[in-house]
């Protein structure tokens, strides 16, 4: 008998897919699909779902009943593409695709990271192939979310949170990457190459507070390269200032505000002058 409601469940996954691949054609989907792409570190999250409407219905414990998985949207289950591995909630998530299940309940949300990311609605779904399952707690909103809505938010080089809402409940997913492991590496391996990325490695050392003199000395190597650029005046005048030396960064300032006006680049003369009025 198992077996049976099994092949009954595969034989209905089967006829939707194909229903729904044959109608998309024809005609608009009521949940209408969406793919959000976020860059990420030094690479990307993907997440591909469809968009339920409220329509007037109780959507969470009724139209989504509470402690059953839910394939987090409509039609086929949500899937989340990481090209780099991430942290999600703290626990580390190798580079891949998922399926983005859920199991809500009022108080507390179960999120899954699940092996089969292609498949239709979660009648397939299998907890052996959970990757990762974490608690979230949702809060409650005063705004309604008339459909629902996955989206990036809080966006920093290396975190953000991925945010579900619909109705009036929200959640809100941490996701870390470690970023600057990657960069410095890069950074080394590239300065043993034949093109060396003095300016970006020098912007970066300054950014993210690492060694101000050796950033100074890559900073001094781009302007070699090129003298008249008021971009690398600007950032050689910004490092000599955080080191704490005022007066050579007054003087690197003004090169640059003066090379500025010489092309006429409104951004730059601007910057540069900020940054020469701070040195007063």
């Amino acid at each position: 008998m198992k077996s049976l409601i099994k092949s009954s469940y595969l034989t209905l996954a089967a006829i939707l897919i194909a229903s729904f691949s044959y109608s998309q054609a024809l005609m608009p989907q009521p949940s209408s699909g969406q793919t959000i792409i976020q860059d990420f570190g030094l690479g990307k999250v993907t997440v591909i779902y469809s968009r339920p409407d409220a329509k007037g219905r109780k959507v969470f414990g009724n139209l989504v009943p509470y402690n059953e998985v839910w394939r987090t949207g409509a039609n086929n289950a949500t899937s989340i593409t990481f090209t780099d591995e991430v942290m999600l909630a703290g626990n580390k998530v190798p580079a891949g695709t998922y399926g983005l299940f859920t199991i809500p309940t009022e108080n507390e949300w179960t999120i899954i990271l699940n092996k089969t990311a292609q498949q239709w609605g979660s009648y397939d779904y299998k907890k052996d192939d959970d990757v990762l399952r974490i608690q979230v707690k949702p809060s409650a909103t005063t705004t309604k979310t008339e459909t629902f809505t996955i989206q990036f938010a809080n966006v920093a080089p290396a975190s953000m949170h991925l945010n579900l809402s619909w109705e009036n409940t929200a959640l809100s997913i941490p996701l870390t990457v470690d970023l600057d492991t990657k960069v410095m590496a890069n950074i080394e391996k590239a300065m043993a190459g034949e093109k060396k990325p003095y300016f970006a490695a020098a912007q970066y050392y300054y950014t993210n507070n690492k060694d101000l003199k050796q950033a100074l000395a890559w900073v001094s190597e781009a302007e070699k390269a090129d003298g008249k650029a008021p971009w690398i005046k600007l950032w050689k005048a910004k490092i000599l200032l955080k080191i704490g030396d005022k007066k050579a960064a007054a003087v690197t300032a003004t090169e640059g505000l003066n090379l500025a006006k010489q092309i006429n680049n409104k951004e730059y003369i601007k910057l540069n002058q900020e940054l020469l009025d701070s040195t007063k």
